[in-house]
């Protein structure tokens, strides 16, 4: 007999909802997970709890609080006299907010009776995991299914090895205790702009080294010119067509080579910050011995619902193919503990949001106008303008565009883009009208509370059909 019917080997966004959801289905469930805090304590949340989504939102949050007290809340009547920013008490902030979430997923672990395994965990075959404990035991488990769920861990470049002072990965950016003066960044991406964001409005110079000659290319064009706009008006020095070369560290700072359009650069920064993206966690699984097939990048290999070559082994979350976002592996998580249990799980993957947490934020879901011309497929476009929002004005916060794309013969709606205050829960409208097949007409038709951003979505609803009314 098996120790358990159901044994994740993680304990992210995608393990810990995964085993939460295989026990609600009446599962004996288990949940193998390495993590330890910066205290050396065990925590679970993984990358996204501990060191990603929420410490990053966390810092985001302060800076922006900051940045208006000094530039924006004059104009709202408010004025702040000798205004001072301790950045350990923000730390402390941080971290607060980190300890709250973890242990309140170790709280649901109790609630929903999983035994919480804290060790790493390592495949032996489709039934068997091996567990080596932080207390050095070591033991062989055994389970019906067995889920994968270990994430992703910062892409290491060569040439510029991350020594945790001077050049650093998302994690060291993330515990700063002071603010540099300069900062750069390898890599304009979400990583890289977000975390830009937080120190540039703490007083840091920053520049951003982007490889392409486009910022955030696989936007939405219209987007992603606002987003480089926007952002540069700000501070950040972004320098596209950058080619990095190489990053040596020394006692006063980084200095960094790379090529541009005008030949060899020389860039001298406090810190360097290594955001060129993350790779699969797949070092160390047994993956290979144990059979389970790996790609080219080392993503385990799934199909539609998460199985992989192993039978009754799943794979979830950044370990796989697919964007790689803490709500898409929570998703898959649901998905396979209900396909365990019989249930017809699913993951629509066409209406995964997608979240920059700039200020202003960017939002989207679906497809872009590029992507629809090179799949042939005809269809409307309508826009509206924040400009033309009357809450807009009242926060303060006029920048920014809702583009809406919806097929040209059904106009049901393809693709919406944000750029703008609060971006991130406005496409959660969007994505509930996608997933139940809306049109830009059913939209447009939807009345909204007024005064309210969400007035712009139904705007560049009505702009599909040339009839918005407040542009």
């Amino acid at each position: 007999m098996a120790d358990f019917d159901v044994l994740v080997i993680g304990g992210g966004p995608g393990g810990y909802v995964a085993a939460i959801r295989a026990a609600q289905l009446g599962f004996n469930t288990a949940c193998v997970d390495d993590w330890r805090n910066e205290q050396g304590e065990p925590a679970l949340g993984g990358t996204c709890l501990n060191v990603g989504c929420i410490p990053s939102k966390a810092l985001l949050d302060s800076a922006h609080h900051y940045h208006r007290l000094q530039h924006e809340l004059g104009d709202h009547g408010i004025r702040a006299q000798k205004v001072s920013l301790d950045v350990a008490a923000m730390q402390a902030r941080k971290n607060k907010v980190v300890r709250t979430l973890t242990s309140g997923v170790a709280a649901l672990f109790a609630k929903n009776k999983i035994t919480w395994i804290k060790g790493r965990g390592r495949l032996l075959s489709n039934r068997e995991v091996k567990v080596t404990a932080h207390d050095g035991g070591r033991d062989t488990l055994t389970a019906g299914h067995i889920i994968i769920a270990t994430g992703s861990t910062p892409t290491a470049v060569d040439a510029a090895p991350v020594d945790g002072e001077r050049i650093v990965d998302s994690t060291g950016a993330l515990a700063f205790t002071t603010v540099p003066k300069r900062l750069g960044i390898l890599g304009g991406g979400v990583i890289g702009l977000e975390l830009g964001s937080v120190w540039q409005r703490l007083g840091a110079e920053v520049i951003v080294l982007n490889r392409s000659g486009q910022l955030l290319h696989r936007l939405e064009a219209d987007i992603a010119r606002e987003a480089r706009r926007q952002l540069s008006a700000q501070g950040l020095d972004i320098r596209l067509g950058a080619r990095f070369q190489s990053a040596r560290a020394g006692k006063r700072g980084v200095t960094i080579g790379y090529d541009s359009a005008d030949g060899a650069q020389s860039l001298k920064v406090d810190r360097f910050l290594v955001a060129t993206g993350r790779r699969p966690n797949t070092a160390g699984l047994g993956a290979k011995e144990a059979g389970l097939r790996l790609d080219a990048r080392g993503f385990i290999e799934v199909d539609a619902q998460c199985r992989t070559t192993l039978d009754k082994v799943y794979a979830i979350g950044d370990v796989v193919r697919g964007p790689m976002l803490a709500h898409k592996a929570s998703e898959e998580g649901i998905m396979v503990a209900e396909l365990i249990a019989g249930q017809a799980g699913q993951v629509n993957y066409d209406t995964i949001p997608w979240v920059i947490y700039t200020w202003p934020e960017i939002a989207w879901v679906g497809q872009t106008s590029a992507r629809l011309q090179e799949q042939g497929i005809a269809f409307r476009a309508g826009t509206f303008n924040f400009i033309g929002n009357g809450r807009a004005h009242a926060m303060g916060n006029t920048q920014g565009l809702v583009k809406i794309l919806s097929e040209q013969d059904s106009d049901r709606v393809l693709g919406v883009h944000i750029i703008g205050p609060n971006a991130s829960e406005l496409i959660a409208e969007a994505v509930t009208l996608m997933e139940f097949g809306g049109s830009a007409e059913d939209l447009a038709r939807t009345p909204h509370a007024h005064p309210t951003l969400s007035e712009t979505l139904r705007e560049a609803a009505l702009a599909v059909a040339g009839r918005a009314l407040h542009r």
